[in-house]
């Protein structure tokens, strides 16, 4: 398949993305409209879109290439995240919409002083940093592979190019911008991931009954575990998995801020509840998805990679078909736009309003904040 006609579906794509960024940012918008959507984003476009904030292009090979070793078992984890998610509706979001935060670690301000207050924001800048920037190395690496390494572009050029087009339709419309490009981009990538397992059970001849029987009767349709001294005993997972979103998403600017952009505390507990609905069944098919990818490669006698993260980038982008790879590339680069574009508007009003003060300058509430600040 052409490096140029890849590149032509993702330039597309970019060209969609800026035009939803310009038909929803607004010149002169004060910072509430910049931060927070000026407290009016409707829930269940926040609860659809934050699907592509939370997973990552890490996800989408990791999950299916784990299927192999673990199972289903992985649900047990997913479990975890649901309990995660309740503390969350009915504990965090109530505390952040009665003091009407905008940057959630100004809270440490107030319980625990000053210091407090400006270490958690900048291990957030930190990390946040940190994991973007990892997510964005793993896209850059399958576009280098599969797009611009071919027509002689070298890493560093892939790589500059990536982060330039995520600039240019995030620096206008703050979380507006964001909210409605990211629910573009988990469309995307649920189209993907959709026809993915459509395709692949296709070329294994499975029916939809047919897909459901064969991996019910697969041993990858064991989901508990129940030895206490295996890594993946349900206890453990399910504790794990309460705890990892608790820690990386109630207590995570990037993931909150979504939240506290919808109008009222009922709606972003409907958002945070329907969300992660949402999200269990997102993971129940990447599981999916990696049990055909095996059960294809088995029937093909296609020898696989011994990293489990590679499976899913070997299989499609060399076996199976061209619609395959093109929705692997476009799946893969929707999720990946998704967690950069909502880390650079959380790392952007984490630092002006912990750091700069910017809610407490005269033109809070009237000019921009995309001055000095994007």
């Amino acid at each position: 398949m052409s490096p140029y006609f890849i590149l032509s579906i993702i330039i597309a794509y970019f060209f969609l993305l800026l035009f939803i960024s310009l038909i929803t940012s607004k010149k002169g918008e004060s910072t509430s409209g910049f931060f927070l959507a000026n407290r009016a984003s409707p829930w269940y476009v926040v609860a659809f879109g934050m699907i592509g904030t939370t997973l990552s292009g890490i996800t989408f090979v990791s999950i299916p290439g784990m299927v192999e070793k673990t199972g289903f078992t992985y649900l047990q984890m997913v479990l975890g995240y649901v309990l995660g998610y309740v503390v969350i509706g009915l504990v965090l979001l109530p505390l952040y919409y009665r003091l009407h935060l905008v940057s959630i670690y100004t809270y440490l301000e107030q319980r625990l002083g000053f210091w407090s207050y400006k270490t958690g924001s900048a291990f957030f800048l930190l990390s946040r940093t940190l994991s973007a920037a990892l997510r964005l190395y793993l896209v850059a690496g399958v576009l280098q592979l599969a797009v611009f390494g071919p027509l002689g572009i070298p890493f560093t050029g892939t790589v500059a190019l990536t982060i330039g087009f995520i600039w240019v339709y995030t620096f206008r419309g703050g979380m507006k911008t964001i909210i409605w490009t990211d629910t573009l981009q988990t469309l995307a990538m649920l189209l993907c991931l959709g026809a993915s397992i459509w395709l692949v059970a296709g070329e294994l001849q499975l029916s939809f009954s047919g897909l459901v029987h064969t991996i019910g009767g697969s041993r990858y349709a064991d989901l508990f575990v129940w030895d206490a001294k295996a890594p993946n005993f349900f206890v453990k997972q399910v504790l794990a998995g309460a705890f990892i979103t608790i820690a990386m998403t109630g207590l995570d600017q990037d993931m909150m801020q979504k939240n506290l952009s919808c109008r009222n505390l009922p709606e972003a507990q409907k958002n945070m509840f329907w969300f992660t609905v949402i999200l269990v069944v997102v993971n129940l098919l990447f599981l999916c998805l990696g049990g055909l990818l095996y059960f294809y490669a088995a029937a093909k006698g296609i020898p696989l990679p011994e990293k489990a993260d590679d499976v899913f980038p070997f299989l499609a982008l060399n076996h199976l078909s061209a619609v395959v790879a093109v929705a692997f590339i476009l799946g893969i680069t929707a999720i990946t736009y998704a967690s950069a574009d909502s880390a650079l508007t959380s790392l952007t009003t984490a630092f002006c309003v912990d750091f700069l003060n910017f809610q407490h300058r005269p033109e809070a509430n009237g000019s921009s904040t995309r001055t000095g600040c994007t």
